[in-house]
């Protein structure tokens, strides 16, 4: 089957014969007709076949008959990411060139004022993250009353960021009659639950299996610790002949940090995650599709749907916590029918992420051949199970901090001379005056009592030694009022006589 067999517009054929592209992929040549007849269709397919396409023609097609008025977009797609969401914009840009269909692009990192221009001017197509368009719509710049196609795309992105609740608040803006075209890679039951909420008798596509990786890409696992992953994906980049790639972690932080060590080490590297502003991750985007940006180190914002083509390698430096989010991570690579190779580093604590991930795609992933060498020789040993029930560090060090104190009180008593006390008659008539009482027996302890008391469990009244039931002398020694003291008294007592 050709694009020509799909029914699309003379003007929409020519723009996609000049991209190079003559043959479908299966969920084009599934959905593209279906959308043209005004069917609402549920595509699910597995990243890097094709999805942006799917949409993207027919809607061209459709719009290109009707005029849209101010503040009024005619159509509306909505992404999870601001990567995603430009993607898209240049979509409609390439196939698009030869109608003239008006645009606007709602993401943060923006002005407000350049995009309410173009809203006031009136869109063919609006293409906006969830957030974004609700500030639009909470500021009256943009009515959704006159959307005649809506697109939810990367659905299963979107409730991973938690953006279900805003999609449920647009849908309800929304004309009843509208189209509604649903795409995702995968389908948890919270995606069913809006798929039967918001889509009328939609034409279900599937032409892969949920959750299944690319058949073109290599899945390699490779066990490392968490001391030495550094040097294994160094090592790897340099032995394995690594054209360009792109590498995974959990977590922004380590994002930065994994970036600067490899550029340190004279690598070319880039870093992208949601704390960077939109210029900023706009520009690495466009040196790594270029090329002056070997590895690019990236968050999950771009796992999902980034169509960056010839990407040789991709790297999980960090296992993914969500299993779903290894089959987008793999899916940079590989893509068009082209090889691409998926390293995951893990170590003895990532057991519980990799069982999830290998019974999401129904298969283990094959270890490496030379996994023995991929374990620097410096490293240190992997713990024991024994080893993981031992106590914290600290507790250890503040532990042995107490048992020091102990251990020199006693050496510093071990050490007084005992002589002394024997070579003074004084000393031993205290040592005898203080002497230890007798031990109580067992049977005439007191009952104990109820817990508590400046933390004491227990208390059975023993004698405290050193405290005796004399008084001290010195308090009941005579105290001789001064020469002074006693004139003043008489003066006062005969002052007293006379009044």
């Amino acid at each position: 089957m050709t694009f020509d067999e799909l029914g699309l517009a003379p003007e929409v054929l020519k723009a996609v014969a000049e991209t190079g592209y003559t043959v479908p992929t299966p969920i084009q040549a599934q959905a593209i007709p279906h959308v043209l007849a005004g069917r609402d269709v549920l595509g699910i397919a597995q990243t890097g076949t094709g999805k942006t396409a799917s949409f993207t023609l027919p809607m061209i097609d459709k719009l290109s008959r009707g005029r849209a008025k101010a503040r009024m977009p005619r159509s509306l797609i909505l992404e999870p990411t601001r990567e995603l969401a430009a993607q898209v914009a240049e979509n409609f840009e390439t196939y698009g060139k030869y109608n003239k269909l008006s645009m606007a692009l709602l993401i943060g990192g923006v002005s407000f004022g350049d995009q309410e221009k173009k809203l006031d001017r009136g869109v063919d197509v609006l293409i906006a993250t969830p957030g974004r368009l609700l500030d639009h719509c909470g500021r009256g710049k943009v009515l959704l009353t006159g959307v005649q196609i809506f697109v939810i795309d990367e659905a299963d992105r979107m409730l991973d960021m938690g953006f279900i609740p805003d999609i449920e608040e647009i849908c309800k803006k929304l004309p009843f009659t509208r189209q509604t075209l649903f795409f995702s890679a995968t389908m948890p039951p919270e995606i069913q639950r809006l798929t039967d909420t918001f889509l009328h008798n939609p034409e279900r596509i599937e032409v892969a299996r949920p959750s299944s990786t690319g058949a073109t890409i290599t899945q390699v696992l490779v066990k490392t610790t968490r001391d030495g992953k550094r040097d294994v994906l160094q090592r790897m980049i340099e032995e394995d002949n690594v054209k360009n790639a792109i590498i995974f972690c959990n977590r922004k932080r380590d994002v930065s940090v994994l970036e600067r060590a490899l550029s340190k080490s004279g690598l070319s590297a880039g870093a992208i995650h949601g704390d960077l502003d939109q210029s900023t991750r706009t520009k690495t985007l466009d040196g790594f599709r270029k090329g002056t940006i070997r590895l690019l180190v990236a968050s999950d914002v771009a796992a999902r749907g980034l169509d960056i083509p010839d990407v040789s390698h991709v790297f999980n430096y960090d296992v993914p916590s969500h299993a779903e989010d290894y089959v987008h991570r793999i899916g940079r690579t590989g893509r068009a029918g082209k090889s691409g190779t998926a390293v995951t580093l893990a170590t003895r604590e990532d057991g519980k992420y990799l069982a999830a991930i290998e019974k999401l795609i129904g298969n283990p992933i094959p270890a490496a051949k030379e996994e023995a060498l991929a374990v620097p020789q410096e490293a240190a040993p992997e713990a024991s199970a024994e080893t993981c029930d031992e106590e914290p560090k600290e507790e250890k060090r503040s532990r042995g901090r107490r048992g020091g104190r102990g251990r020199k009180d006693k050496t510093e008593a071990a050490e007084t001379p005992k002589a002394e006390a024997a070579d003074s008659d004084a000393a031993a008539e205290r040592s005898e005056e203080h002497t230890q009482p007798e031990p109580v027996k067992a049977e005439e302890r007191p009952a104990r009592r109820e817990r508590g008391g400046r933390g004491r469990e227990r208390d059975d009244d023993r004698p405290v030694v050193g405290l005796g039931d004399h008084v001290p002398a010195f308090i009941l020694r005579a105290v001789k009022l001064p020469k002074k003291t006693k004139d003043i008294d008489e003066e006062l007592e005969a002052e007293a006589e006379d009044a």
